[in-house]
């Protein structure tokens, strides 16, 4: 498990980190979210113990890492964005590097790396130099020193960059089953990458955690104040749009409403609920009344890039 309590970082004046806590149990796969310039890199250095927080504290698995590095540090997989290689070695000698790096028994290392060379697809590039490796493979390799050491915890930022579409695949089912016996910690920019493989989304803006809850929540959270509604009047003497949009306005719980295209007669509108009211009934029962046929009607399901530029910008 990783436990940060009221984590600071200062540079100077500047601020990096503010307050920020959190609790990651084992078996969590978490996505890890902030613009650039938010506090997420610090936030991950300060976890994986590259960095002393100004006040606050980081524990893995019950010890601080502060006053446990070595330990704590043990029980850590960590892909950075740009992942150290040697380009003069070869893949296996690099791996093997690694390995006694981490402070591995020697009768446990081939073994180890024949499972982890498999999992990560390096087993046909393990006699070439890493410098003759594509980026793909390089971040293949880059994965495979973080897992090499069986740690409890993986963190990983951008673990998918250079990857072709088939590459990403493999990698995301590769971290949803680490994430079934580990704590994983996923840094990324891609929204697709954290709705494909995470259960619980961290976000970070200006240095403070603004969102901490599931992928479905914080989109629901947004899409419960939209709500799109098609309609096209019966009567003869059809009403102009801004009619009808000035009777769904004056609705209880109807803050604002935007009219979308008309054409042949049909009108939609976009409408925004007040806090968490849901105006559906309300503008079921007013087209009864008003004889218009309701052609659709449901709460518009935004999207968790929506989510995320909204709590990091303001938006909505």
């Amino acid at each position: 498990m990783v436990e940060a309590e009221g984590l600071w970082k200062s540079y100077g004046t500047t601020q990096a980190v503010r307050d920020v806590s959190f609790r990651i149990a084992k078996g969590e796969v978490v996505g890890f979210l902030g613009p650039n310039g938010a506090g997420k890199s610090t936030t991950m250095r300060l976890i994986t113990g590259y960095l002393e927080p100004s006040a606050g504290d980081v524990k893995v698995a019950g010890m601080s890492v502060t006053e446990h590095p070595l330990e704590t540090r043990a029980r850590i997989g960590y892909l950075p964005e740009s992942t150290p290689l040697y380009d003069d070695m070869m893949v296996i000698d690099y791996l093997v590097f690694m390995a006694r790096m981490r402070g591995m028994e020697e009768s446990a290392i081939r073994p180890r790396l024949k499972e982890v060379c498999a999992r990560c697809g390096l087993l046909d590039v393990l006699g070439k130099d890493i410098s003759q490796l594509s980026k793909g493979y390089r971040q293949r390799v880059g994965l495979a020193q973080a897992i090499v050491h069986d740690p409890d915890i993986l963190i990983l930022d951008e673990p998918t960059s250079g990857l072709d579409p088939n590459q990403i695949l493999d990698i995301r089912e590769l971290i949803k089953e680490l994430g079934q016996e580990k704590t994983v910690i996923l840094s990324t920019h891609i929204m697709q990458e954290v709705q494909a493989t995470c259960s619980r989304v961290l976000i970070i803006s200006d240095g403070k955690l603004v969102a901490d809850d599931t992928p479905d929540a914080l989109t629901e959270r947004e899409s419960g104040s939209r709500i799109s509604v098609v309609l096209k009047p019966r009567t003869e003497e059809k009403p102009p749009p801004e009619v009808v949009e000035e009777i769904l306005a004056k609705l209880e719980g109807v803050r604002r409403v935007e009219a979308e295209a008309t054409q042949n007669g049909v009108l939609a509108y976009r409408i925004y609920a007040e806090g968490q009211k849901d105006p559906r009934e309300a503008i079921f029962d007013t087209a009864v009344k008003e004889n218009w046929v309701l052609l659709d009607l449901h709460r518009e399901q935004a999207s968790l890039e929506e989510t995320f530029r909204k709590l990091t910008k303001g938006e909505g």
